[in-house]
């Protein structure tokens, strides 16, 4: 009897432990994505895999998800401008094919993160409780999107499209902020001429 019982033990075992790599990677996949595409929380949580084309290294954005008194919601996206494709990294099409080659059965209609704002707010505060750091909302890592574009040069137009703000006036009033760090930039490049 107790021959059989150390067998099972370590499938049970087995089992908890590719679970947890398996939530890992759900985690790891979300965040990445976010941060990644500047993507709203509800845009992101109503992807699917037709959304996705991993040969373009593209995802369109085409909805929005939410839960409305226990009942999941999927709307158009915020704004006209909302409805866009997002060009993406070479890492995050590996990270996004890696876990979808794990979710079992997944269909082209299916939620690819079948999860609520409460699990990403959830996942956010025990992740940077373990990293040690400040907490940040979720919406701040497309905050964190958009300033790193500003950081890398990219214009206000290509980022207001990239966010899918209606106006490119609305990320100029979000991000102006920002834009004050590039102006000694400025000064030093007009001495050169």
């Amino acid at each position: 009897m107790s021959i059989v019982f150390h067998k099972k033990v370590p499938k049970k075992i087995l089992f908890f432990f590719i679970e947890e790599c398996f939530c890992v990677k759900i985690r790891h996949a979300i965040f990445m994505t976010l941060y990644y595409t500047g993507m709203r929380e509800g845009e992101m949580l109503a992807l699917t895999p037709a959304d996705i084309d991993l040969d373009k290294k593209t995802i369109s954005v085409t909805k929005s998800f939410q839960r409305l008194n226990g009942v999941d919601v999927v709307t158009s996206p915020k704004t006209a401008k909302s409805v866009r494709t997002v060009t993406i990294p070479e890492k995050l099409c590996s990270c996004l094919s890696e876990y979808m080659d794990k979710c079992y059965g997944l269909q082209d209609t299916d939620r690819l993160f079948p999860y609520t704002k409460h699990y990403l707010y959830h996942e956010m505060t025990k992740a940077t409780k373990a990293a040690g750091v400040k907490k940040i909302r979720v919406h701040d890592i497309r905050h964190s999107h958009a300033s790193l574009l500003i950081e890398m040069g990219f214009s206000p137009l290509l980022i207001a499209e990239r966010l899918g703000h209606e106006k490119v006036q609305t990320t100029l009033e979000i991000y102006s902020h920002l834009y004050p760090n590039k102006q000694n930039e400025v000064a030093d490049k007009l001495d050169e001429i």
